[in-house]
Order: structure tokens, then sequence, then C-alpha cells
């Protein structure tokens, strides 16, 4: 988590440079090396903050050309926009409770039987495959709501939460440490539709994202309390340094 948010953080400093015109539009970014020395990282958190960039649209990583600050800065179709882990889970919050309520309305038995088959593929398999079957499971309520508008927002934020980074990132920090909880909370959402009772769903829906949001905070208290014991310990040993050298 805290070179998680090392690289957000190089990410958000070049994207103002390039606002302020020190990368203009089109031209080429210094290579990693130099950038590296810049910020004063490794060259692979520079490396993901580029990734990070690219995925909302700012530069394009050419391979075996270097990296090119984008012509048109606003934008484009298909980009994903710089949100954080929180905003993408308050998001899916309101939109899937929603999707979920109007669901248990209509949802067939044949999906209600897919969505149970899931859940077990979430519980008795590898990480990606677990992974796979949870987004599907939230895929396959959201098109039970019979609204295509929350369909594709759905979709969109499961992109967000797959290909930014950052997001990514504190998605499969806390989703990996909370397997017994979110497999109650799949089975608490499941039950709600099987009863057709559309309050329920969309509690037990808003419920497991509230969850998420607060472990979530939790883990970033506790990445931000060794960030800084971390920094402690580097002061303290260069301090060190030069009273032997002096």
């Amino acid at each position: 988590m805290a070179e998680q948010r090392l690289f957000h953080r190089v990410a958000e400093k070049i994207g103002l440079l390039i606002d302020e015109g020190v990368f203009p539009p089109g031209t080429r970014l210094p290579g990693e090396r130099e950038l590296a020395e810049r910020f004063e990282v490794s060259r692979v958190t520079i490396r993901e903050a580029e990734i990070a960039l690219q995925a909302v649209g700012r530069i394009e990583i050419k391979t075996g050309s270097g990296v090119y600050v984008c012509e048109d800065q606003s934008l484009q179709p298909g980009k994903l926009p710089a949100v954080s882990a929180f905003e993408v889970t308050e998001a899916r919050s309101l939109i899937e409770a929603e999707a979920a309520a109007l669901a248990a309305k209509i949802i067939s038995d044949e999906s209600l039987k897919k969505l149970e088959g899931l859940i077990r593929t979430m519980g008795n398999s590898d990480e990606e495959t677990s992974l796979a079957a949870d987004r599907e499971f939230h895929a396959t309520i959201a098109e039970c709501s019979g609204n295509g508008a929350m369909v594709h927002s759905i979709e969109s934020l499961w992109r967000m939460r797959e290909e930014l980074p950052a997001v990514k990132h504190s998605y499969d920090a806390v989703c990996e440490a909370d397997a017994e909880a979110r497999a109650k909370e799949h089975k608490d959402i499941l039950d709600a539709l099987k009863a057709r009772n559309p309050a329920s769903a969309r509690r037990a829906m808003r419920e497991h994202f509230l969850r998420l949001i607060g472990t979530m905070l939790d883990a970033t208290e506790q990445e931000a309390l060794k960030e800084v014991q971390q920094r402690a310990i580097e002061s303290r040993e260069r301090f060190l340094d030069v009273a032997r050298m002096g």
C-alpha cells in the first residue's frame, strides 16, 4: 500500500508538470532513470506511475520508442478517469445496490442458480478464478436489473477496479484478507434475491460495500503509519551516517 501511494503521488506530479507545460503535448518524457532521479524513487515506481497515467489518457507508452505526452489531454472516449479506490467503491455501493433492488423483482430461477454456482467458485478457487467469479456475480445481478444504463455503469466501474493500478492494488490488498466476510456478504445478497425482497437486496449489497470501504480505511491508516515509521528509520540512519563521518 505504501508503494501504491508512492507511484500514485509520482503520477500526480508528472501530470502536474504536463499541465504546467514542462512536458508539452506530443513530446517525449525523459527516460525512467532520469525521472527516478528527479523524483527520488525507483525505476519500478516510475514505470508504475506511467502505466497509471496511460490508463487515464495522459501519456502513451510506445514500446521501443519511449513515452510520449498525448496530444489531446482532454478525457478520451474509453479512457478511464483518475479516481481513487474509495470513489469507485462509493459509486459501486450506490449503483449496485439499486441494481440488486431492481433485480430482486424479476430475477429468474436460472439466474439464481448461476449466482449460487459463482459463490461456490469464489470460495473454492485460486485468486484469479475467484476474482473472475466475483465479477460475473455482480455482472449477472446488473443484467437481471433489466436496466441497460446500470449494466454499462457497473461494467465501467469494474474496468476502473481492474485497469487503474492504484485502485486494483487497494482492492487486491483488502479482498485477499477478507475472503470469509466477502463469502458471507455474497450469500446474504443471494438470499435477499431468492426472497424476491428489493429492500433486503439493496441493504445486503450496500452493507457489502460499506464493509469494504471500512476495511480500505483501516488498511490505509495502518500503511500510513508504517510509512511514517520507515521514514523515521531512514532519517535516523542518515543522521548516524553523517555523525560517524563527522
